[in-house]
């Protein structure tokens, strides 16, 4: 279909990237909407693996363009060392990758400001990865932003780094008792930086509007998961972005009513990194043992990840609030050798009455029991099936309950990180 998008059910790291590279390979233009360089999306091609912080994941294909939207706030040195990186193992990048103007900065105030703010909310911390997205996305909203765009004009970006430099050293010492470390060339290297990318800077919202006129076919590639989303998530613990479907439009200029299928990827279990509700978390030698048969650990910043069984309260409720087509499973070779496997079917609430719907009534989920459906497991390694019907019937009854849960076809499945060990499913998980 001529527009598609991606984006994750769960708490981030589903396997977007992986997914995001191969329908990239039949797109034309690949565009990522939200969030800063704390998502990494991996890749593998080959024998090489790729981590991915800010570049969309059309970068490693001939003949794609790829563009950060204006809903993606960036980091400029992470974004140059990324490129550099890509460069120097043969990736052209700079013939594939474009910019929108419109896109917010993020300054090494931000990662201060990031750091101090996680540590003066004590027990109550977020769980950030500390690279100043919030920060940064906490200025555009109050409109003291500095935007990519702006530092073309010099007398304009010295101005508004000047009020925002001003801004930020008297909130640190007020506030926090610190100071801003002494940062004289930021203007001149930030300009300098900016130089580099100048090339590749365009209206982003005309461009991919003219795409979609032309007939070529655009991949929109989401960030995190939709329990992450600055409105639908497990609020307060979420990113600083809108991770969904709804995020599309707001971070790109792309109309939503031309948006023609909404996809999603989801892990066969769940995991989640920092601080939040995760009601199916296994706090025992199983949730260890899923961590690392997964290998668990974040691609961006190396920390492990909670692990539990798959929620289909949660998934029931973010594939309802996207309004998806189609489901992605990933992972779900890690499962084989497990006696049984779990489904979060329900939750029973602090005051003992049991639900199947997401209780977004709710102010928190902590103190939520979750209700388990257990399951028969497999023992084999699924990991060369080229089709359902090559795995065995309790990973096939498996995949089929989580189908009927979520209410939405299973249209695909993964079954190691290889390019190649993922297959369709052309009806569903069904046979």
């Amino acid at each position: 279909m001529p527009a598609s998008a991606v984006i994750g059910l769960q708490w981030g790291d589903e396997g977007k990237g992986k997914v995001i590279d191969c329908l990239a390979a039949d797109a034309d233009l690949v565009v990522r909407y939200a969030g800063g360089n704390n998502a990494g999306h991996t890749v593998y091609v080959d024998d090489q693996k790729f981590v991915l912080h800010l570049i969309p994941g059309g970068i490693l294909h001939h003949g794609k363009k790829n563009l950060i939207g204006r809903g993606v706030v960036l980091n400029l040195e992470a974004l140059l060392e990324e490129i550099d990186g890509l460069v120097a193992r043969g990736v052209p990048v700079e013939e594939r990758l474009l910019l929108d103007g419109r896109a917010h900065l993020i300054f090494p105030y931000h990662t201060k400001m990031d750091g101090l703010t996680e540590k003066w909310r004590g027990d109550g911390r977020i769980g950030t990865t500390g690279r100043g997205i919030g920060p940064a996305y906490a200025d555009k909203v109050s409109r003291t932003g500095i935007r990519l765009s702006d530092v073309l004009d010099a007398d304009l970006f010295r101005e508004r780094l000047s009020a925002a430099m001003a801004e930020k050293t008297a909130v640190m010492e007020k506030v926090y008792g610190e100071k801003l470390a002494d940062d004289a060339d930021l203007f001149e290297r930030t300009r300098a930086q900016v130089a580099r990318l100048q090339d590749l800077i365009v209206d982003g919202g005309a461009y991919v509007r003219a795409a979609a006129d032309e007939g070529q076919t655009i991949l929109f590639e989401g960030a995190q998961g939709v329990m992450l989303d600055l409105d639908a998530g497990t609020y307060p613990y979420v990113t600083s972005s809108w991770t969904g479907i709804a995020g599309i439009s707001g971070g790109t200029g792309f109309p939503p009513n031309r948006l023609d299928r909404a996809l999603a990827v989801t892990k066969a279990y769940c995991t989640r990194v920092g601080e939040g509700p995760f009601p199916t978390e296994l706090h025992c030698d199983t949730g260890q043992r899923l961590r690392d048969q997964g290998n668990e650990y974040g691609a961006t910043t190396g920390r492990p990840r909670r692990c539990g069984w798959f929620d289909a309260v949660q998934a029931r409720y973010s594939c309802a609030s996207n309004g998806l087509d189609g489901i992605f499973l990933t992972n779900l070779d890690v499962l084989s050798g497990f006696e049984s496997v779990g489904v979060g079917v329900g939750y029973r609430l602090p005051c003992g009455t049991e639900v199947t719907d997401y209780p977004g009534e709710l102010s928190t989920l902590e103190g939520i029991e979750p209700l388990v459906k257990e399951m028969p497991g497999w023992q084999e390694d699924i990991t060369a099936a080229n089709s359902i019907e090559d795995l065995p019937q309790s990973c096939r009854d498996y995949v089929a309950f989580l189908e009927e849960q979520m209410g939405v076809p299973v249209i695909s499945i993964s079954v190691g990180p290889g390019r190649e060990q993922m297959f369709h499913c052309p009806q569903g998980a069904e046979v």
